[in-house]
């Protein structure tokens, strides 16, 4: 809507207030006049059927004060029962949006309504567009709660399932050692594949609720993501991958234990995701008041697709991997995500199906992560 096309609206809404005011005005008057004719009418009847009538002056006083008091309940009579239907149907036009408010609270979140109510673009338009984007919001809550809960009971179910066929087979007396020894192996992976799910499920809860305990501190953040990559060494020795490092030295203002969270899952899935032989190469660069972190490897890769999802709960980018690759529980990324988030910093990933995956990491040198509700009420205290 345009300038003049709310000002035509405006003055043609002040016109019908005009009229309106000046049509009760002029119904108001015809009223009291019928009043004070019909009241002289009938004390004129009243007044000459008496031997000694009051004098005309009295006869006026009279008819007045009569007609006044008789218009007075009158038009306080009509006023009562026209407010009381303008009342109810002010009410009825909130009745949409009562009805609306009970549907949502019995998680019924499909509700819509008309959001020109009035007509006028009012406050009752402004609210049923509010209960609008209230249901919306919850809607897709209720979807994220289902989707969790689906996927978490998935995760969990299947490592069970996989300990409670192996737990009845090593029932067999007549199994021999190595067998009996390798199904005890998998339970044992299983149970800790359990653990870690868990383990992470607690830790993104913890994360997201801003309970977790900062402890911001200046450290050398080329020597804490050399010690990582020594650290798995093994890992990556043992597939004969060859590891390029170039770390430039960095010192940093951040959470020493949450970003090695971070370089160890990224290392990691690397390593995991790239073929025997394979490169990893790993830059440390500082760039003005910001560092980046990238680590880039030769693996299987990401489709366009599955890269717009790497970072949600549970996501895992190829549905066909093998088991030694699906063993990650798909809650990693997205804890790394909320570590470089509180630490305002960004993530992203760049991939090419058969060549490789780069995650790149930035983070601010000199700033420290925002502060937990739990760490402000202390500071405050």
């Amino acid at each position: 809507m345009n300038d003049s096309e709310g000002q035509k609206g405006w003055f043609g809404r002040r016109r019908r207030e005009q009229i309106g005011i000046l049509a009760v005005i002029l119904s108001i008057f015809a009223v009291q006049t019928a009043i004070f004719t019909v009241v002289y009418l009938l004390t004129g009847l009243v007044f000459g059927s008496m031997q000694h009538p009051p004098t005309p002056l009295a006869i006026q006083i009279i008819n007045t004060i009569l007609g006044l008091l008789i218009g007075f309940f009158t038009l306080a009579m009509i006023g009562r029962v026209f407010g009381s239907k303008q009342r109810a149907a002010r009410m009825g036009i909130f009745n949409p949006i009562i009805e609306a408010m009970n549907k949502i609270a019995k998680g019924d979140f499909s509700v819509q309504l008309d959001d020109d109510l009035e007509g006028d673009g009012g406050i009752i338009n402004e609210l049923a567009k509010s209960v609008n984007t209230m249901a919306v919001e919850l809607n897709q809550m209720e979807q994220m709660r289902q989707e969790f809960i689906s996927n978490v009971s998935h995760e969990i179910q299947s490592p069970i399932t996989s300990i409670r066929g192996f737990a009845q087979a090593l029932q067999n007396n007549h199994m021999s050692v190595e067998d009996r020894n390798h199904y005890l192996s998998i339970i044992e992976t299983e149970s800790v594949r359990i653990s870690r799910i868990t383990e992470n499920l607690l830790k993104l809860a913890t994360l997201e609720a801003e309970s977790v305990r900062f402890e911001p501190k200046t450290y050398s953040l080329d020597r804490q993501i050399r010690t990582l990559i020594l650290a798995c060494e093994p890992q990556w020795t043992d597939k004969k991958i060859n590891m390029d490092v170039s770390l430039d030295d960095v010192t940093i203002m951040a959470d020493e234990d949450l970003l090695s969270q971070v370089w160890m899952n990224l290392i990691s899935n690397s390593i995991k995701f790239t073929p025997e032989g394979g490169n990893i190469t790993v830059d440390l660069n500082q760039q003005g008041n910001h560092v980046a972190f990238k680590i880039a490897d030769s693996g299987i890769g990401i489709s366009d697709e599955d890269q717009q999802h790497v970072f949600e709960r549970f996501f895992k980018a190829d549905k066909s991997r093998t088991r030694a690759h699906n063993s990650g529980s798909g809650l990693g990324l997205s804890i790394v995500q909320k570590i470089v988030d509180m630490h305002h910093g960004t993530i992203s990933v760049e991939s090419k199906i058969g060549i490789g995956t780069t995650f790149i990491v930035n983070l601010p040198l000199a700033e420290a992560p925002k502060a937990s509700p739990i760490e402000a009420e202390q500071s405050a205290a």
